[in-house]
């Protein structure tokens, strides 16, 4: 069965690069008119979108810093008007690791925004999307990490704290919106490869440690990540609600 999403609508927060720009091109592959979010890069945003109207569907290149509610609520709205006035898919993708701190050595401040730009967030678009998902279909997939399930590398607790709390709150949603014909989900990735965030924070050592630890013996792309959100917004998924998908290859099983 080939995945068709032609005359869906989506929003993809953190849309422009990494992941967020796997998922994007995706559902715009697939017949999706995307609406994307960036925060700090937006020349890439804007080359997100160019590469989607070049597959022939609409699509919006929005800044947005998800930490902010009343900011979330006026971009929704500007993309709700974008794409003809509902949202079908909603990626939340928009998070990131902050920095390493240990516990002890940890300021409020790095809690609080570690906890806001990946658990907040989440909350503040979904809250935001959901009176405009209002089709009787809609379809709602978050991020979390494996670093929910094994607590993260060293300095990274607020970060899995915040991706632990994805699961729960995935699956709290799926029972409120079930009714509404939306089904919620989640994605768990473990090492990515050709992403800011482990270019970023970890090491080249790092990820070949993990990569031989990996029973697959590689690390993921961006687009095995997208793979896997296309089949949770698809129809092949229509009675899966409230599950996460773990996409480390095998080096943990939840």
């Amino acid at each position: 069965m080939d995945i068709n999403l032609t005359g869906k609508t989506a929003l993809v927060t953190g849309g422009n690069i990494g992941i967020g720009r796997a998922v994007s091109l995706a559902l715009a592959r697939c017949g999706a008119d995307v609406a994307l979010t960036y925060f700090s890069h937006q020349s890439e945003g804007e080359a997100t979108a160019q590469a989607i109207q070049e597959l022939g569907r609409k699509a919006f290149a929005l800044q947005l810093d998800a930490t902010n509610s009343k900011q979330v609520n006026q971009v929704v709205s500007q993309a709700t008007q974008a794409l003809g006035g509902h949202i079908d898919i909603l990626m939340n993708n928009a998070g990131h690791l902050v920095g390493r701190s240990p516990i002890v050595e940890m300021s409020d401040e790095h809690w609080h925004k570690t906890i806001d730009v990946n658990l907040s967030s989440t909350f503040y678009c979904t809250r935001a999307v959901l009176p405009y998902m209002n089709t009787g279909w809609g379809r709602i997939v978050n991020m979390s990490s494996l670093a929910a399930h094994n607590g993260g590398g060293n300095g990274a607790t607020a970060y899995a704290t915040s991706k632990a709390a994805i699961i729960a709150f995935t699956r709290g949603l799926a029972k409120e919106v079930a009714a509404q014909g939306i089904t919620v989900n989640a994605v768990a990735p473990g090492l990515i490869l050709e992403t800011p965030f482990h270019d970023t924070f970890n090491t080249d050592a790092g990820k070949q440690a993990a990569i031989n630890n990996t029973p697959l013996k590689r690390g993921g792309t961006p687009d095995d990540v997208a793979g896997t959100v296309l089949y949770f917004v698809s129809e092949l998924a229509s009675f899966i609600t409230g599950e996460i998908a773990e996409i480390n290859g095998g080096l943990y099983f939840a």
